[in-house]
């Protein structure tokens, strides 16, 4: 009640710069912040006492170092206590009481009546200081008009002593200074709380004054809790040209049999497999997108391996041009007619690829005694040596013997004759012939008896047609 009178006498007064008044100001600051303890309640001036389990009045006095200063003594009161000048202090206490009559005894003369006046009560002065006030609000309220007390705002009216860095918080009868969120006291000053030292983001933190920003590396998205992330599936987009497989932060790009990654990682670029290699096909390799296929040259068929050239067979399926007089001859990617044989003078046919010529005729004396017609294909470059052909005599003689040569056609020396018996000979290709090319060898085989002294010879012409191409 004394600080409730002090108090208004400062406001009304307007001396708010007297020591009086700036002292009241530090005490209700003081009284403001002392806090309760032990995780119980209690109302200001008073502290939780574990052991008695209930709140005990602080005596001030004795736990605030200078609690009144100047002419000023602590008198300590139950929730608080009270500075009152010594000099107030030292006076000896009057109670101001009313006039009261003088008592009336009864005259001793006249007798004493039977009914017995008492004396007026005296009062018992009280073993501490009483000050006298008429404020009828505690401090941190005013009276308003209609006879209520209402909580001062110290932090409207600017009354408070809070840091400027601090917030002045209104609260029931005084007031809290305290920091903005994102803020802590230090030293009596709010300073910024770092976030991002705490980890309060999961992956990117950025902090700002009073709070801080959450972000993601790319690949990721915030979540709606605005700090951690997570995956996206860029997939959905459909960024890769051809297939995607999301992965945790990004995601990769596969691209279809034949065809290599780009690169910018998403779009698919075709492989040229003929550039690989040259033997991926027998002939001609032509790059198709994501494969490749391979064609043969005219006369031959891609194979079942798609790879190999099989000589088309015209005569067997009839499509060629010979005539029905005619023989048709296929040889490697191609055909021939041949036309019926005929027989120079002094030869006469004696079947339908044999001549012979009479030992009967004169003219006959020095010419070979038969000439057989064979034909045969070649593919051109073949490798060597390789036999290709033979030669065996079918009349033996007793006491003969036979020779087999080469007699015309070799003029390159690609062939030689490599005897394998008495009766019998092969023809060997010794270098290797590049076609489109046709090739008339005259084959002889000489038969020698000396016992009756005869020579005699046979030929075998044989015409060779070489390819175009080595398949």
């Amino acid at each position: 009640m004394f600080l409730s009178a002090l108090n208004e006498g400062c406001l009304r007064d307007h001396n708010s710069s007297s020591p009086l008044c700036r002292m009241l100001a530090a005490l209700l600051f003081i009284l403001h912040w002392i806090q309760p303890g032990h995780g119980q309640t209690c109302t200001e001036g008073f502290v939780y006492d574990r052991r008695a389990r209930q709140c005990i009045d602080v005596d001030e006095c004795r736990t605030l170092p200078d609690a009144c200063r100047g002419d000023m003594r602590c008198v300590n009161q139950n929730g608080g206590y009270l500075c009152i000048p010594r000099s107030l202090y030292n006076q000896p206490y009057r109670p101001e009481t009313p006039d009261l009559p003088e008592p009336a005894y009864p005259d001793p003369s006249l007798g004493f009546p039977d009914t017995f006046v008492p004396a007026v009560p005296r009062s018992v002065e009280p073993s501490y200081p009483r000050v006298r006030t008429t404020a009828p609000c505690i401090l941190g309220y005013t009276l308003a008009e209609d006879g209520t007390c209402n909580d001062i705002d110290e932090c409207e009216t600017n009354s408070h002593h809070c840091n400027p860095t601090q917030v002045c918080i209104n609260t029931a009868g005084g007031y809290t200074c305290s920091c903005t969120e994102g803020y802590w006291l230090i030293g009596g000053q709010c300073q910024d709380i770092d976030e991002c030292r705490y980890g309060y983001c999961q992956q990117l933190c950025a902090n700002v004054p009073g709070s801080y920003s959450c972000s993601c590396n790319p690949g990721f998205i915030l979540n709606p809790d605005s700090r951690t992330c997570q995956d996206v599936d860029e997939c959905n987009d459909e960024p890769c040209s051809h297939g995607c497989f999301n992965t945790y932060g990004s995601f990769m790009c596969n691209c279809d049999e034949g065809f290599e990654l780009a690169a910018d990682g998403t779009s698919c670029i075709d492989l040229d497999e003929c550039s690989f290699s040259e033997f991926l096909c027998q002939h001609r390799c032509v790059n198709t997108p994501g494969s490749f296929s391979c064609v043969c040259p005219p006369g031959y068929y891609v194979y079942e391996d798609g790879r190999s050239c099989e000589d088309f067979n015209e005569c067997d399926t009839g499509n060629n041009t010979c005539t029905t007089a005619q023989v048709c001859f296929n040889f490697q990617g191609g055909f021939t007619c041949l036309n019926p044989l005929q027989c120079h003078s002094p030869y006469i046919e004696v079947s339908d690829n044999q001549c012979m010529c009479s030992a009967e005729n004169p003219a006959c004396r020095d010419q070979p005694f038969t000439i057989l017609y064979r034909h045969m294909d070649l593919s051109s470059g073949r490798s060597v040596p390789a036999d290709i052909f033979q030669m065996q005599a079918t009349t033996r003689y007793p006491g003969a013997f036979y020779i087999f040569q080469i007699k015309s056609g070799n003029d390159g020396r690609e062939f030689y004759m490599r005897q394998t018996s008495n009766v019998s000979a092969t023809l060997v290709l010794s270098r290797p012939i590049k076609g489109p090319k046709e090739v008339v060898l005259d084959l002889e085989m000489v038969t020698v008896n000396n016992v009756i002294n005869f020579r005699g010879s046979s030929i075998i012409r044989l015409t060779i047609f070489v390819s175009e191409h080595p398949f």
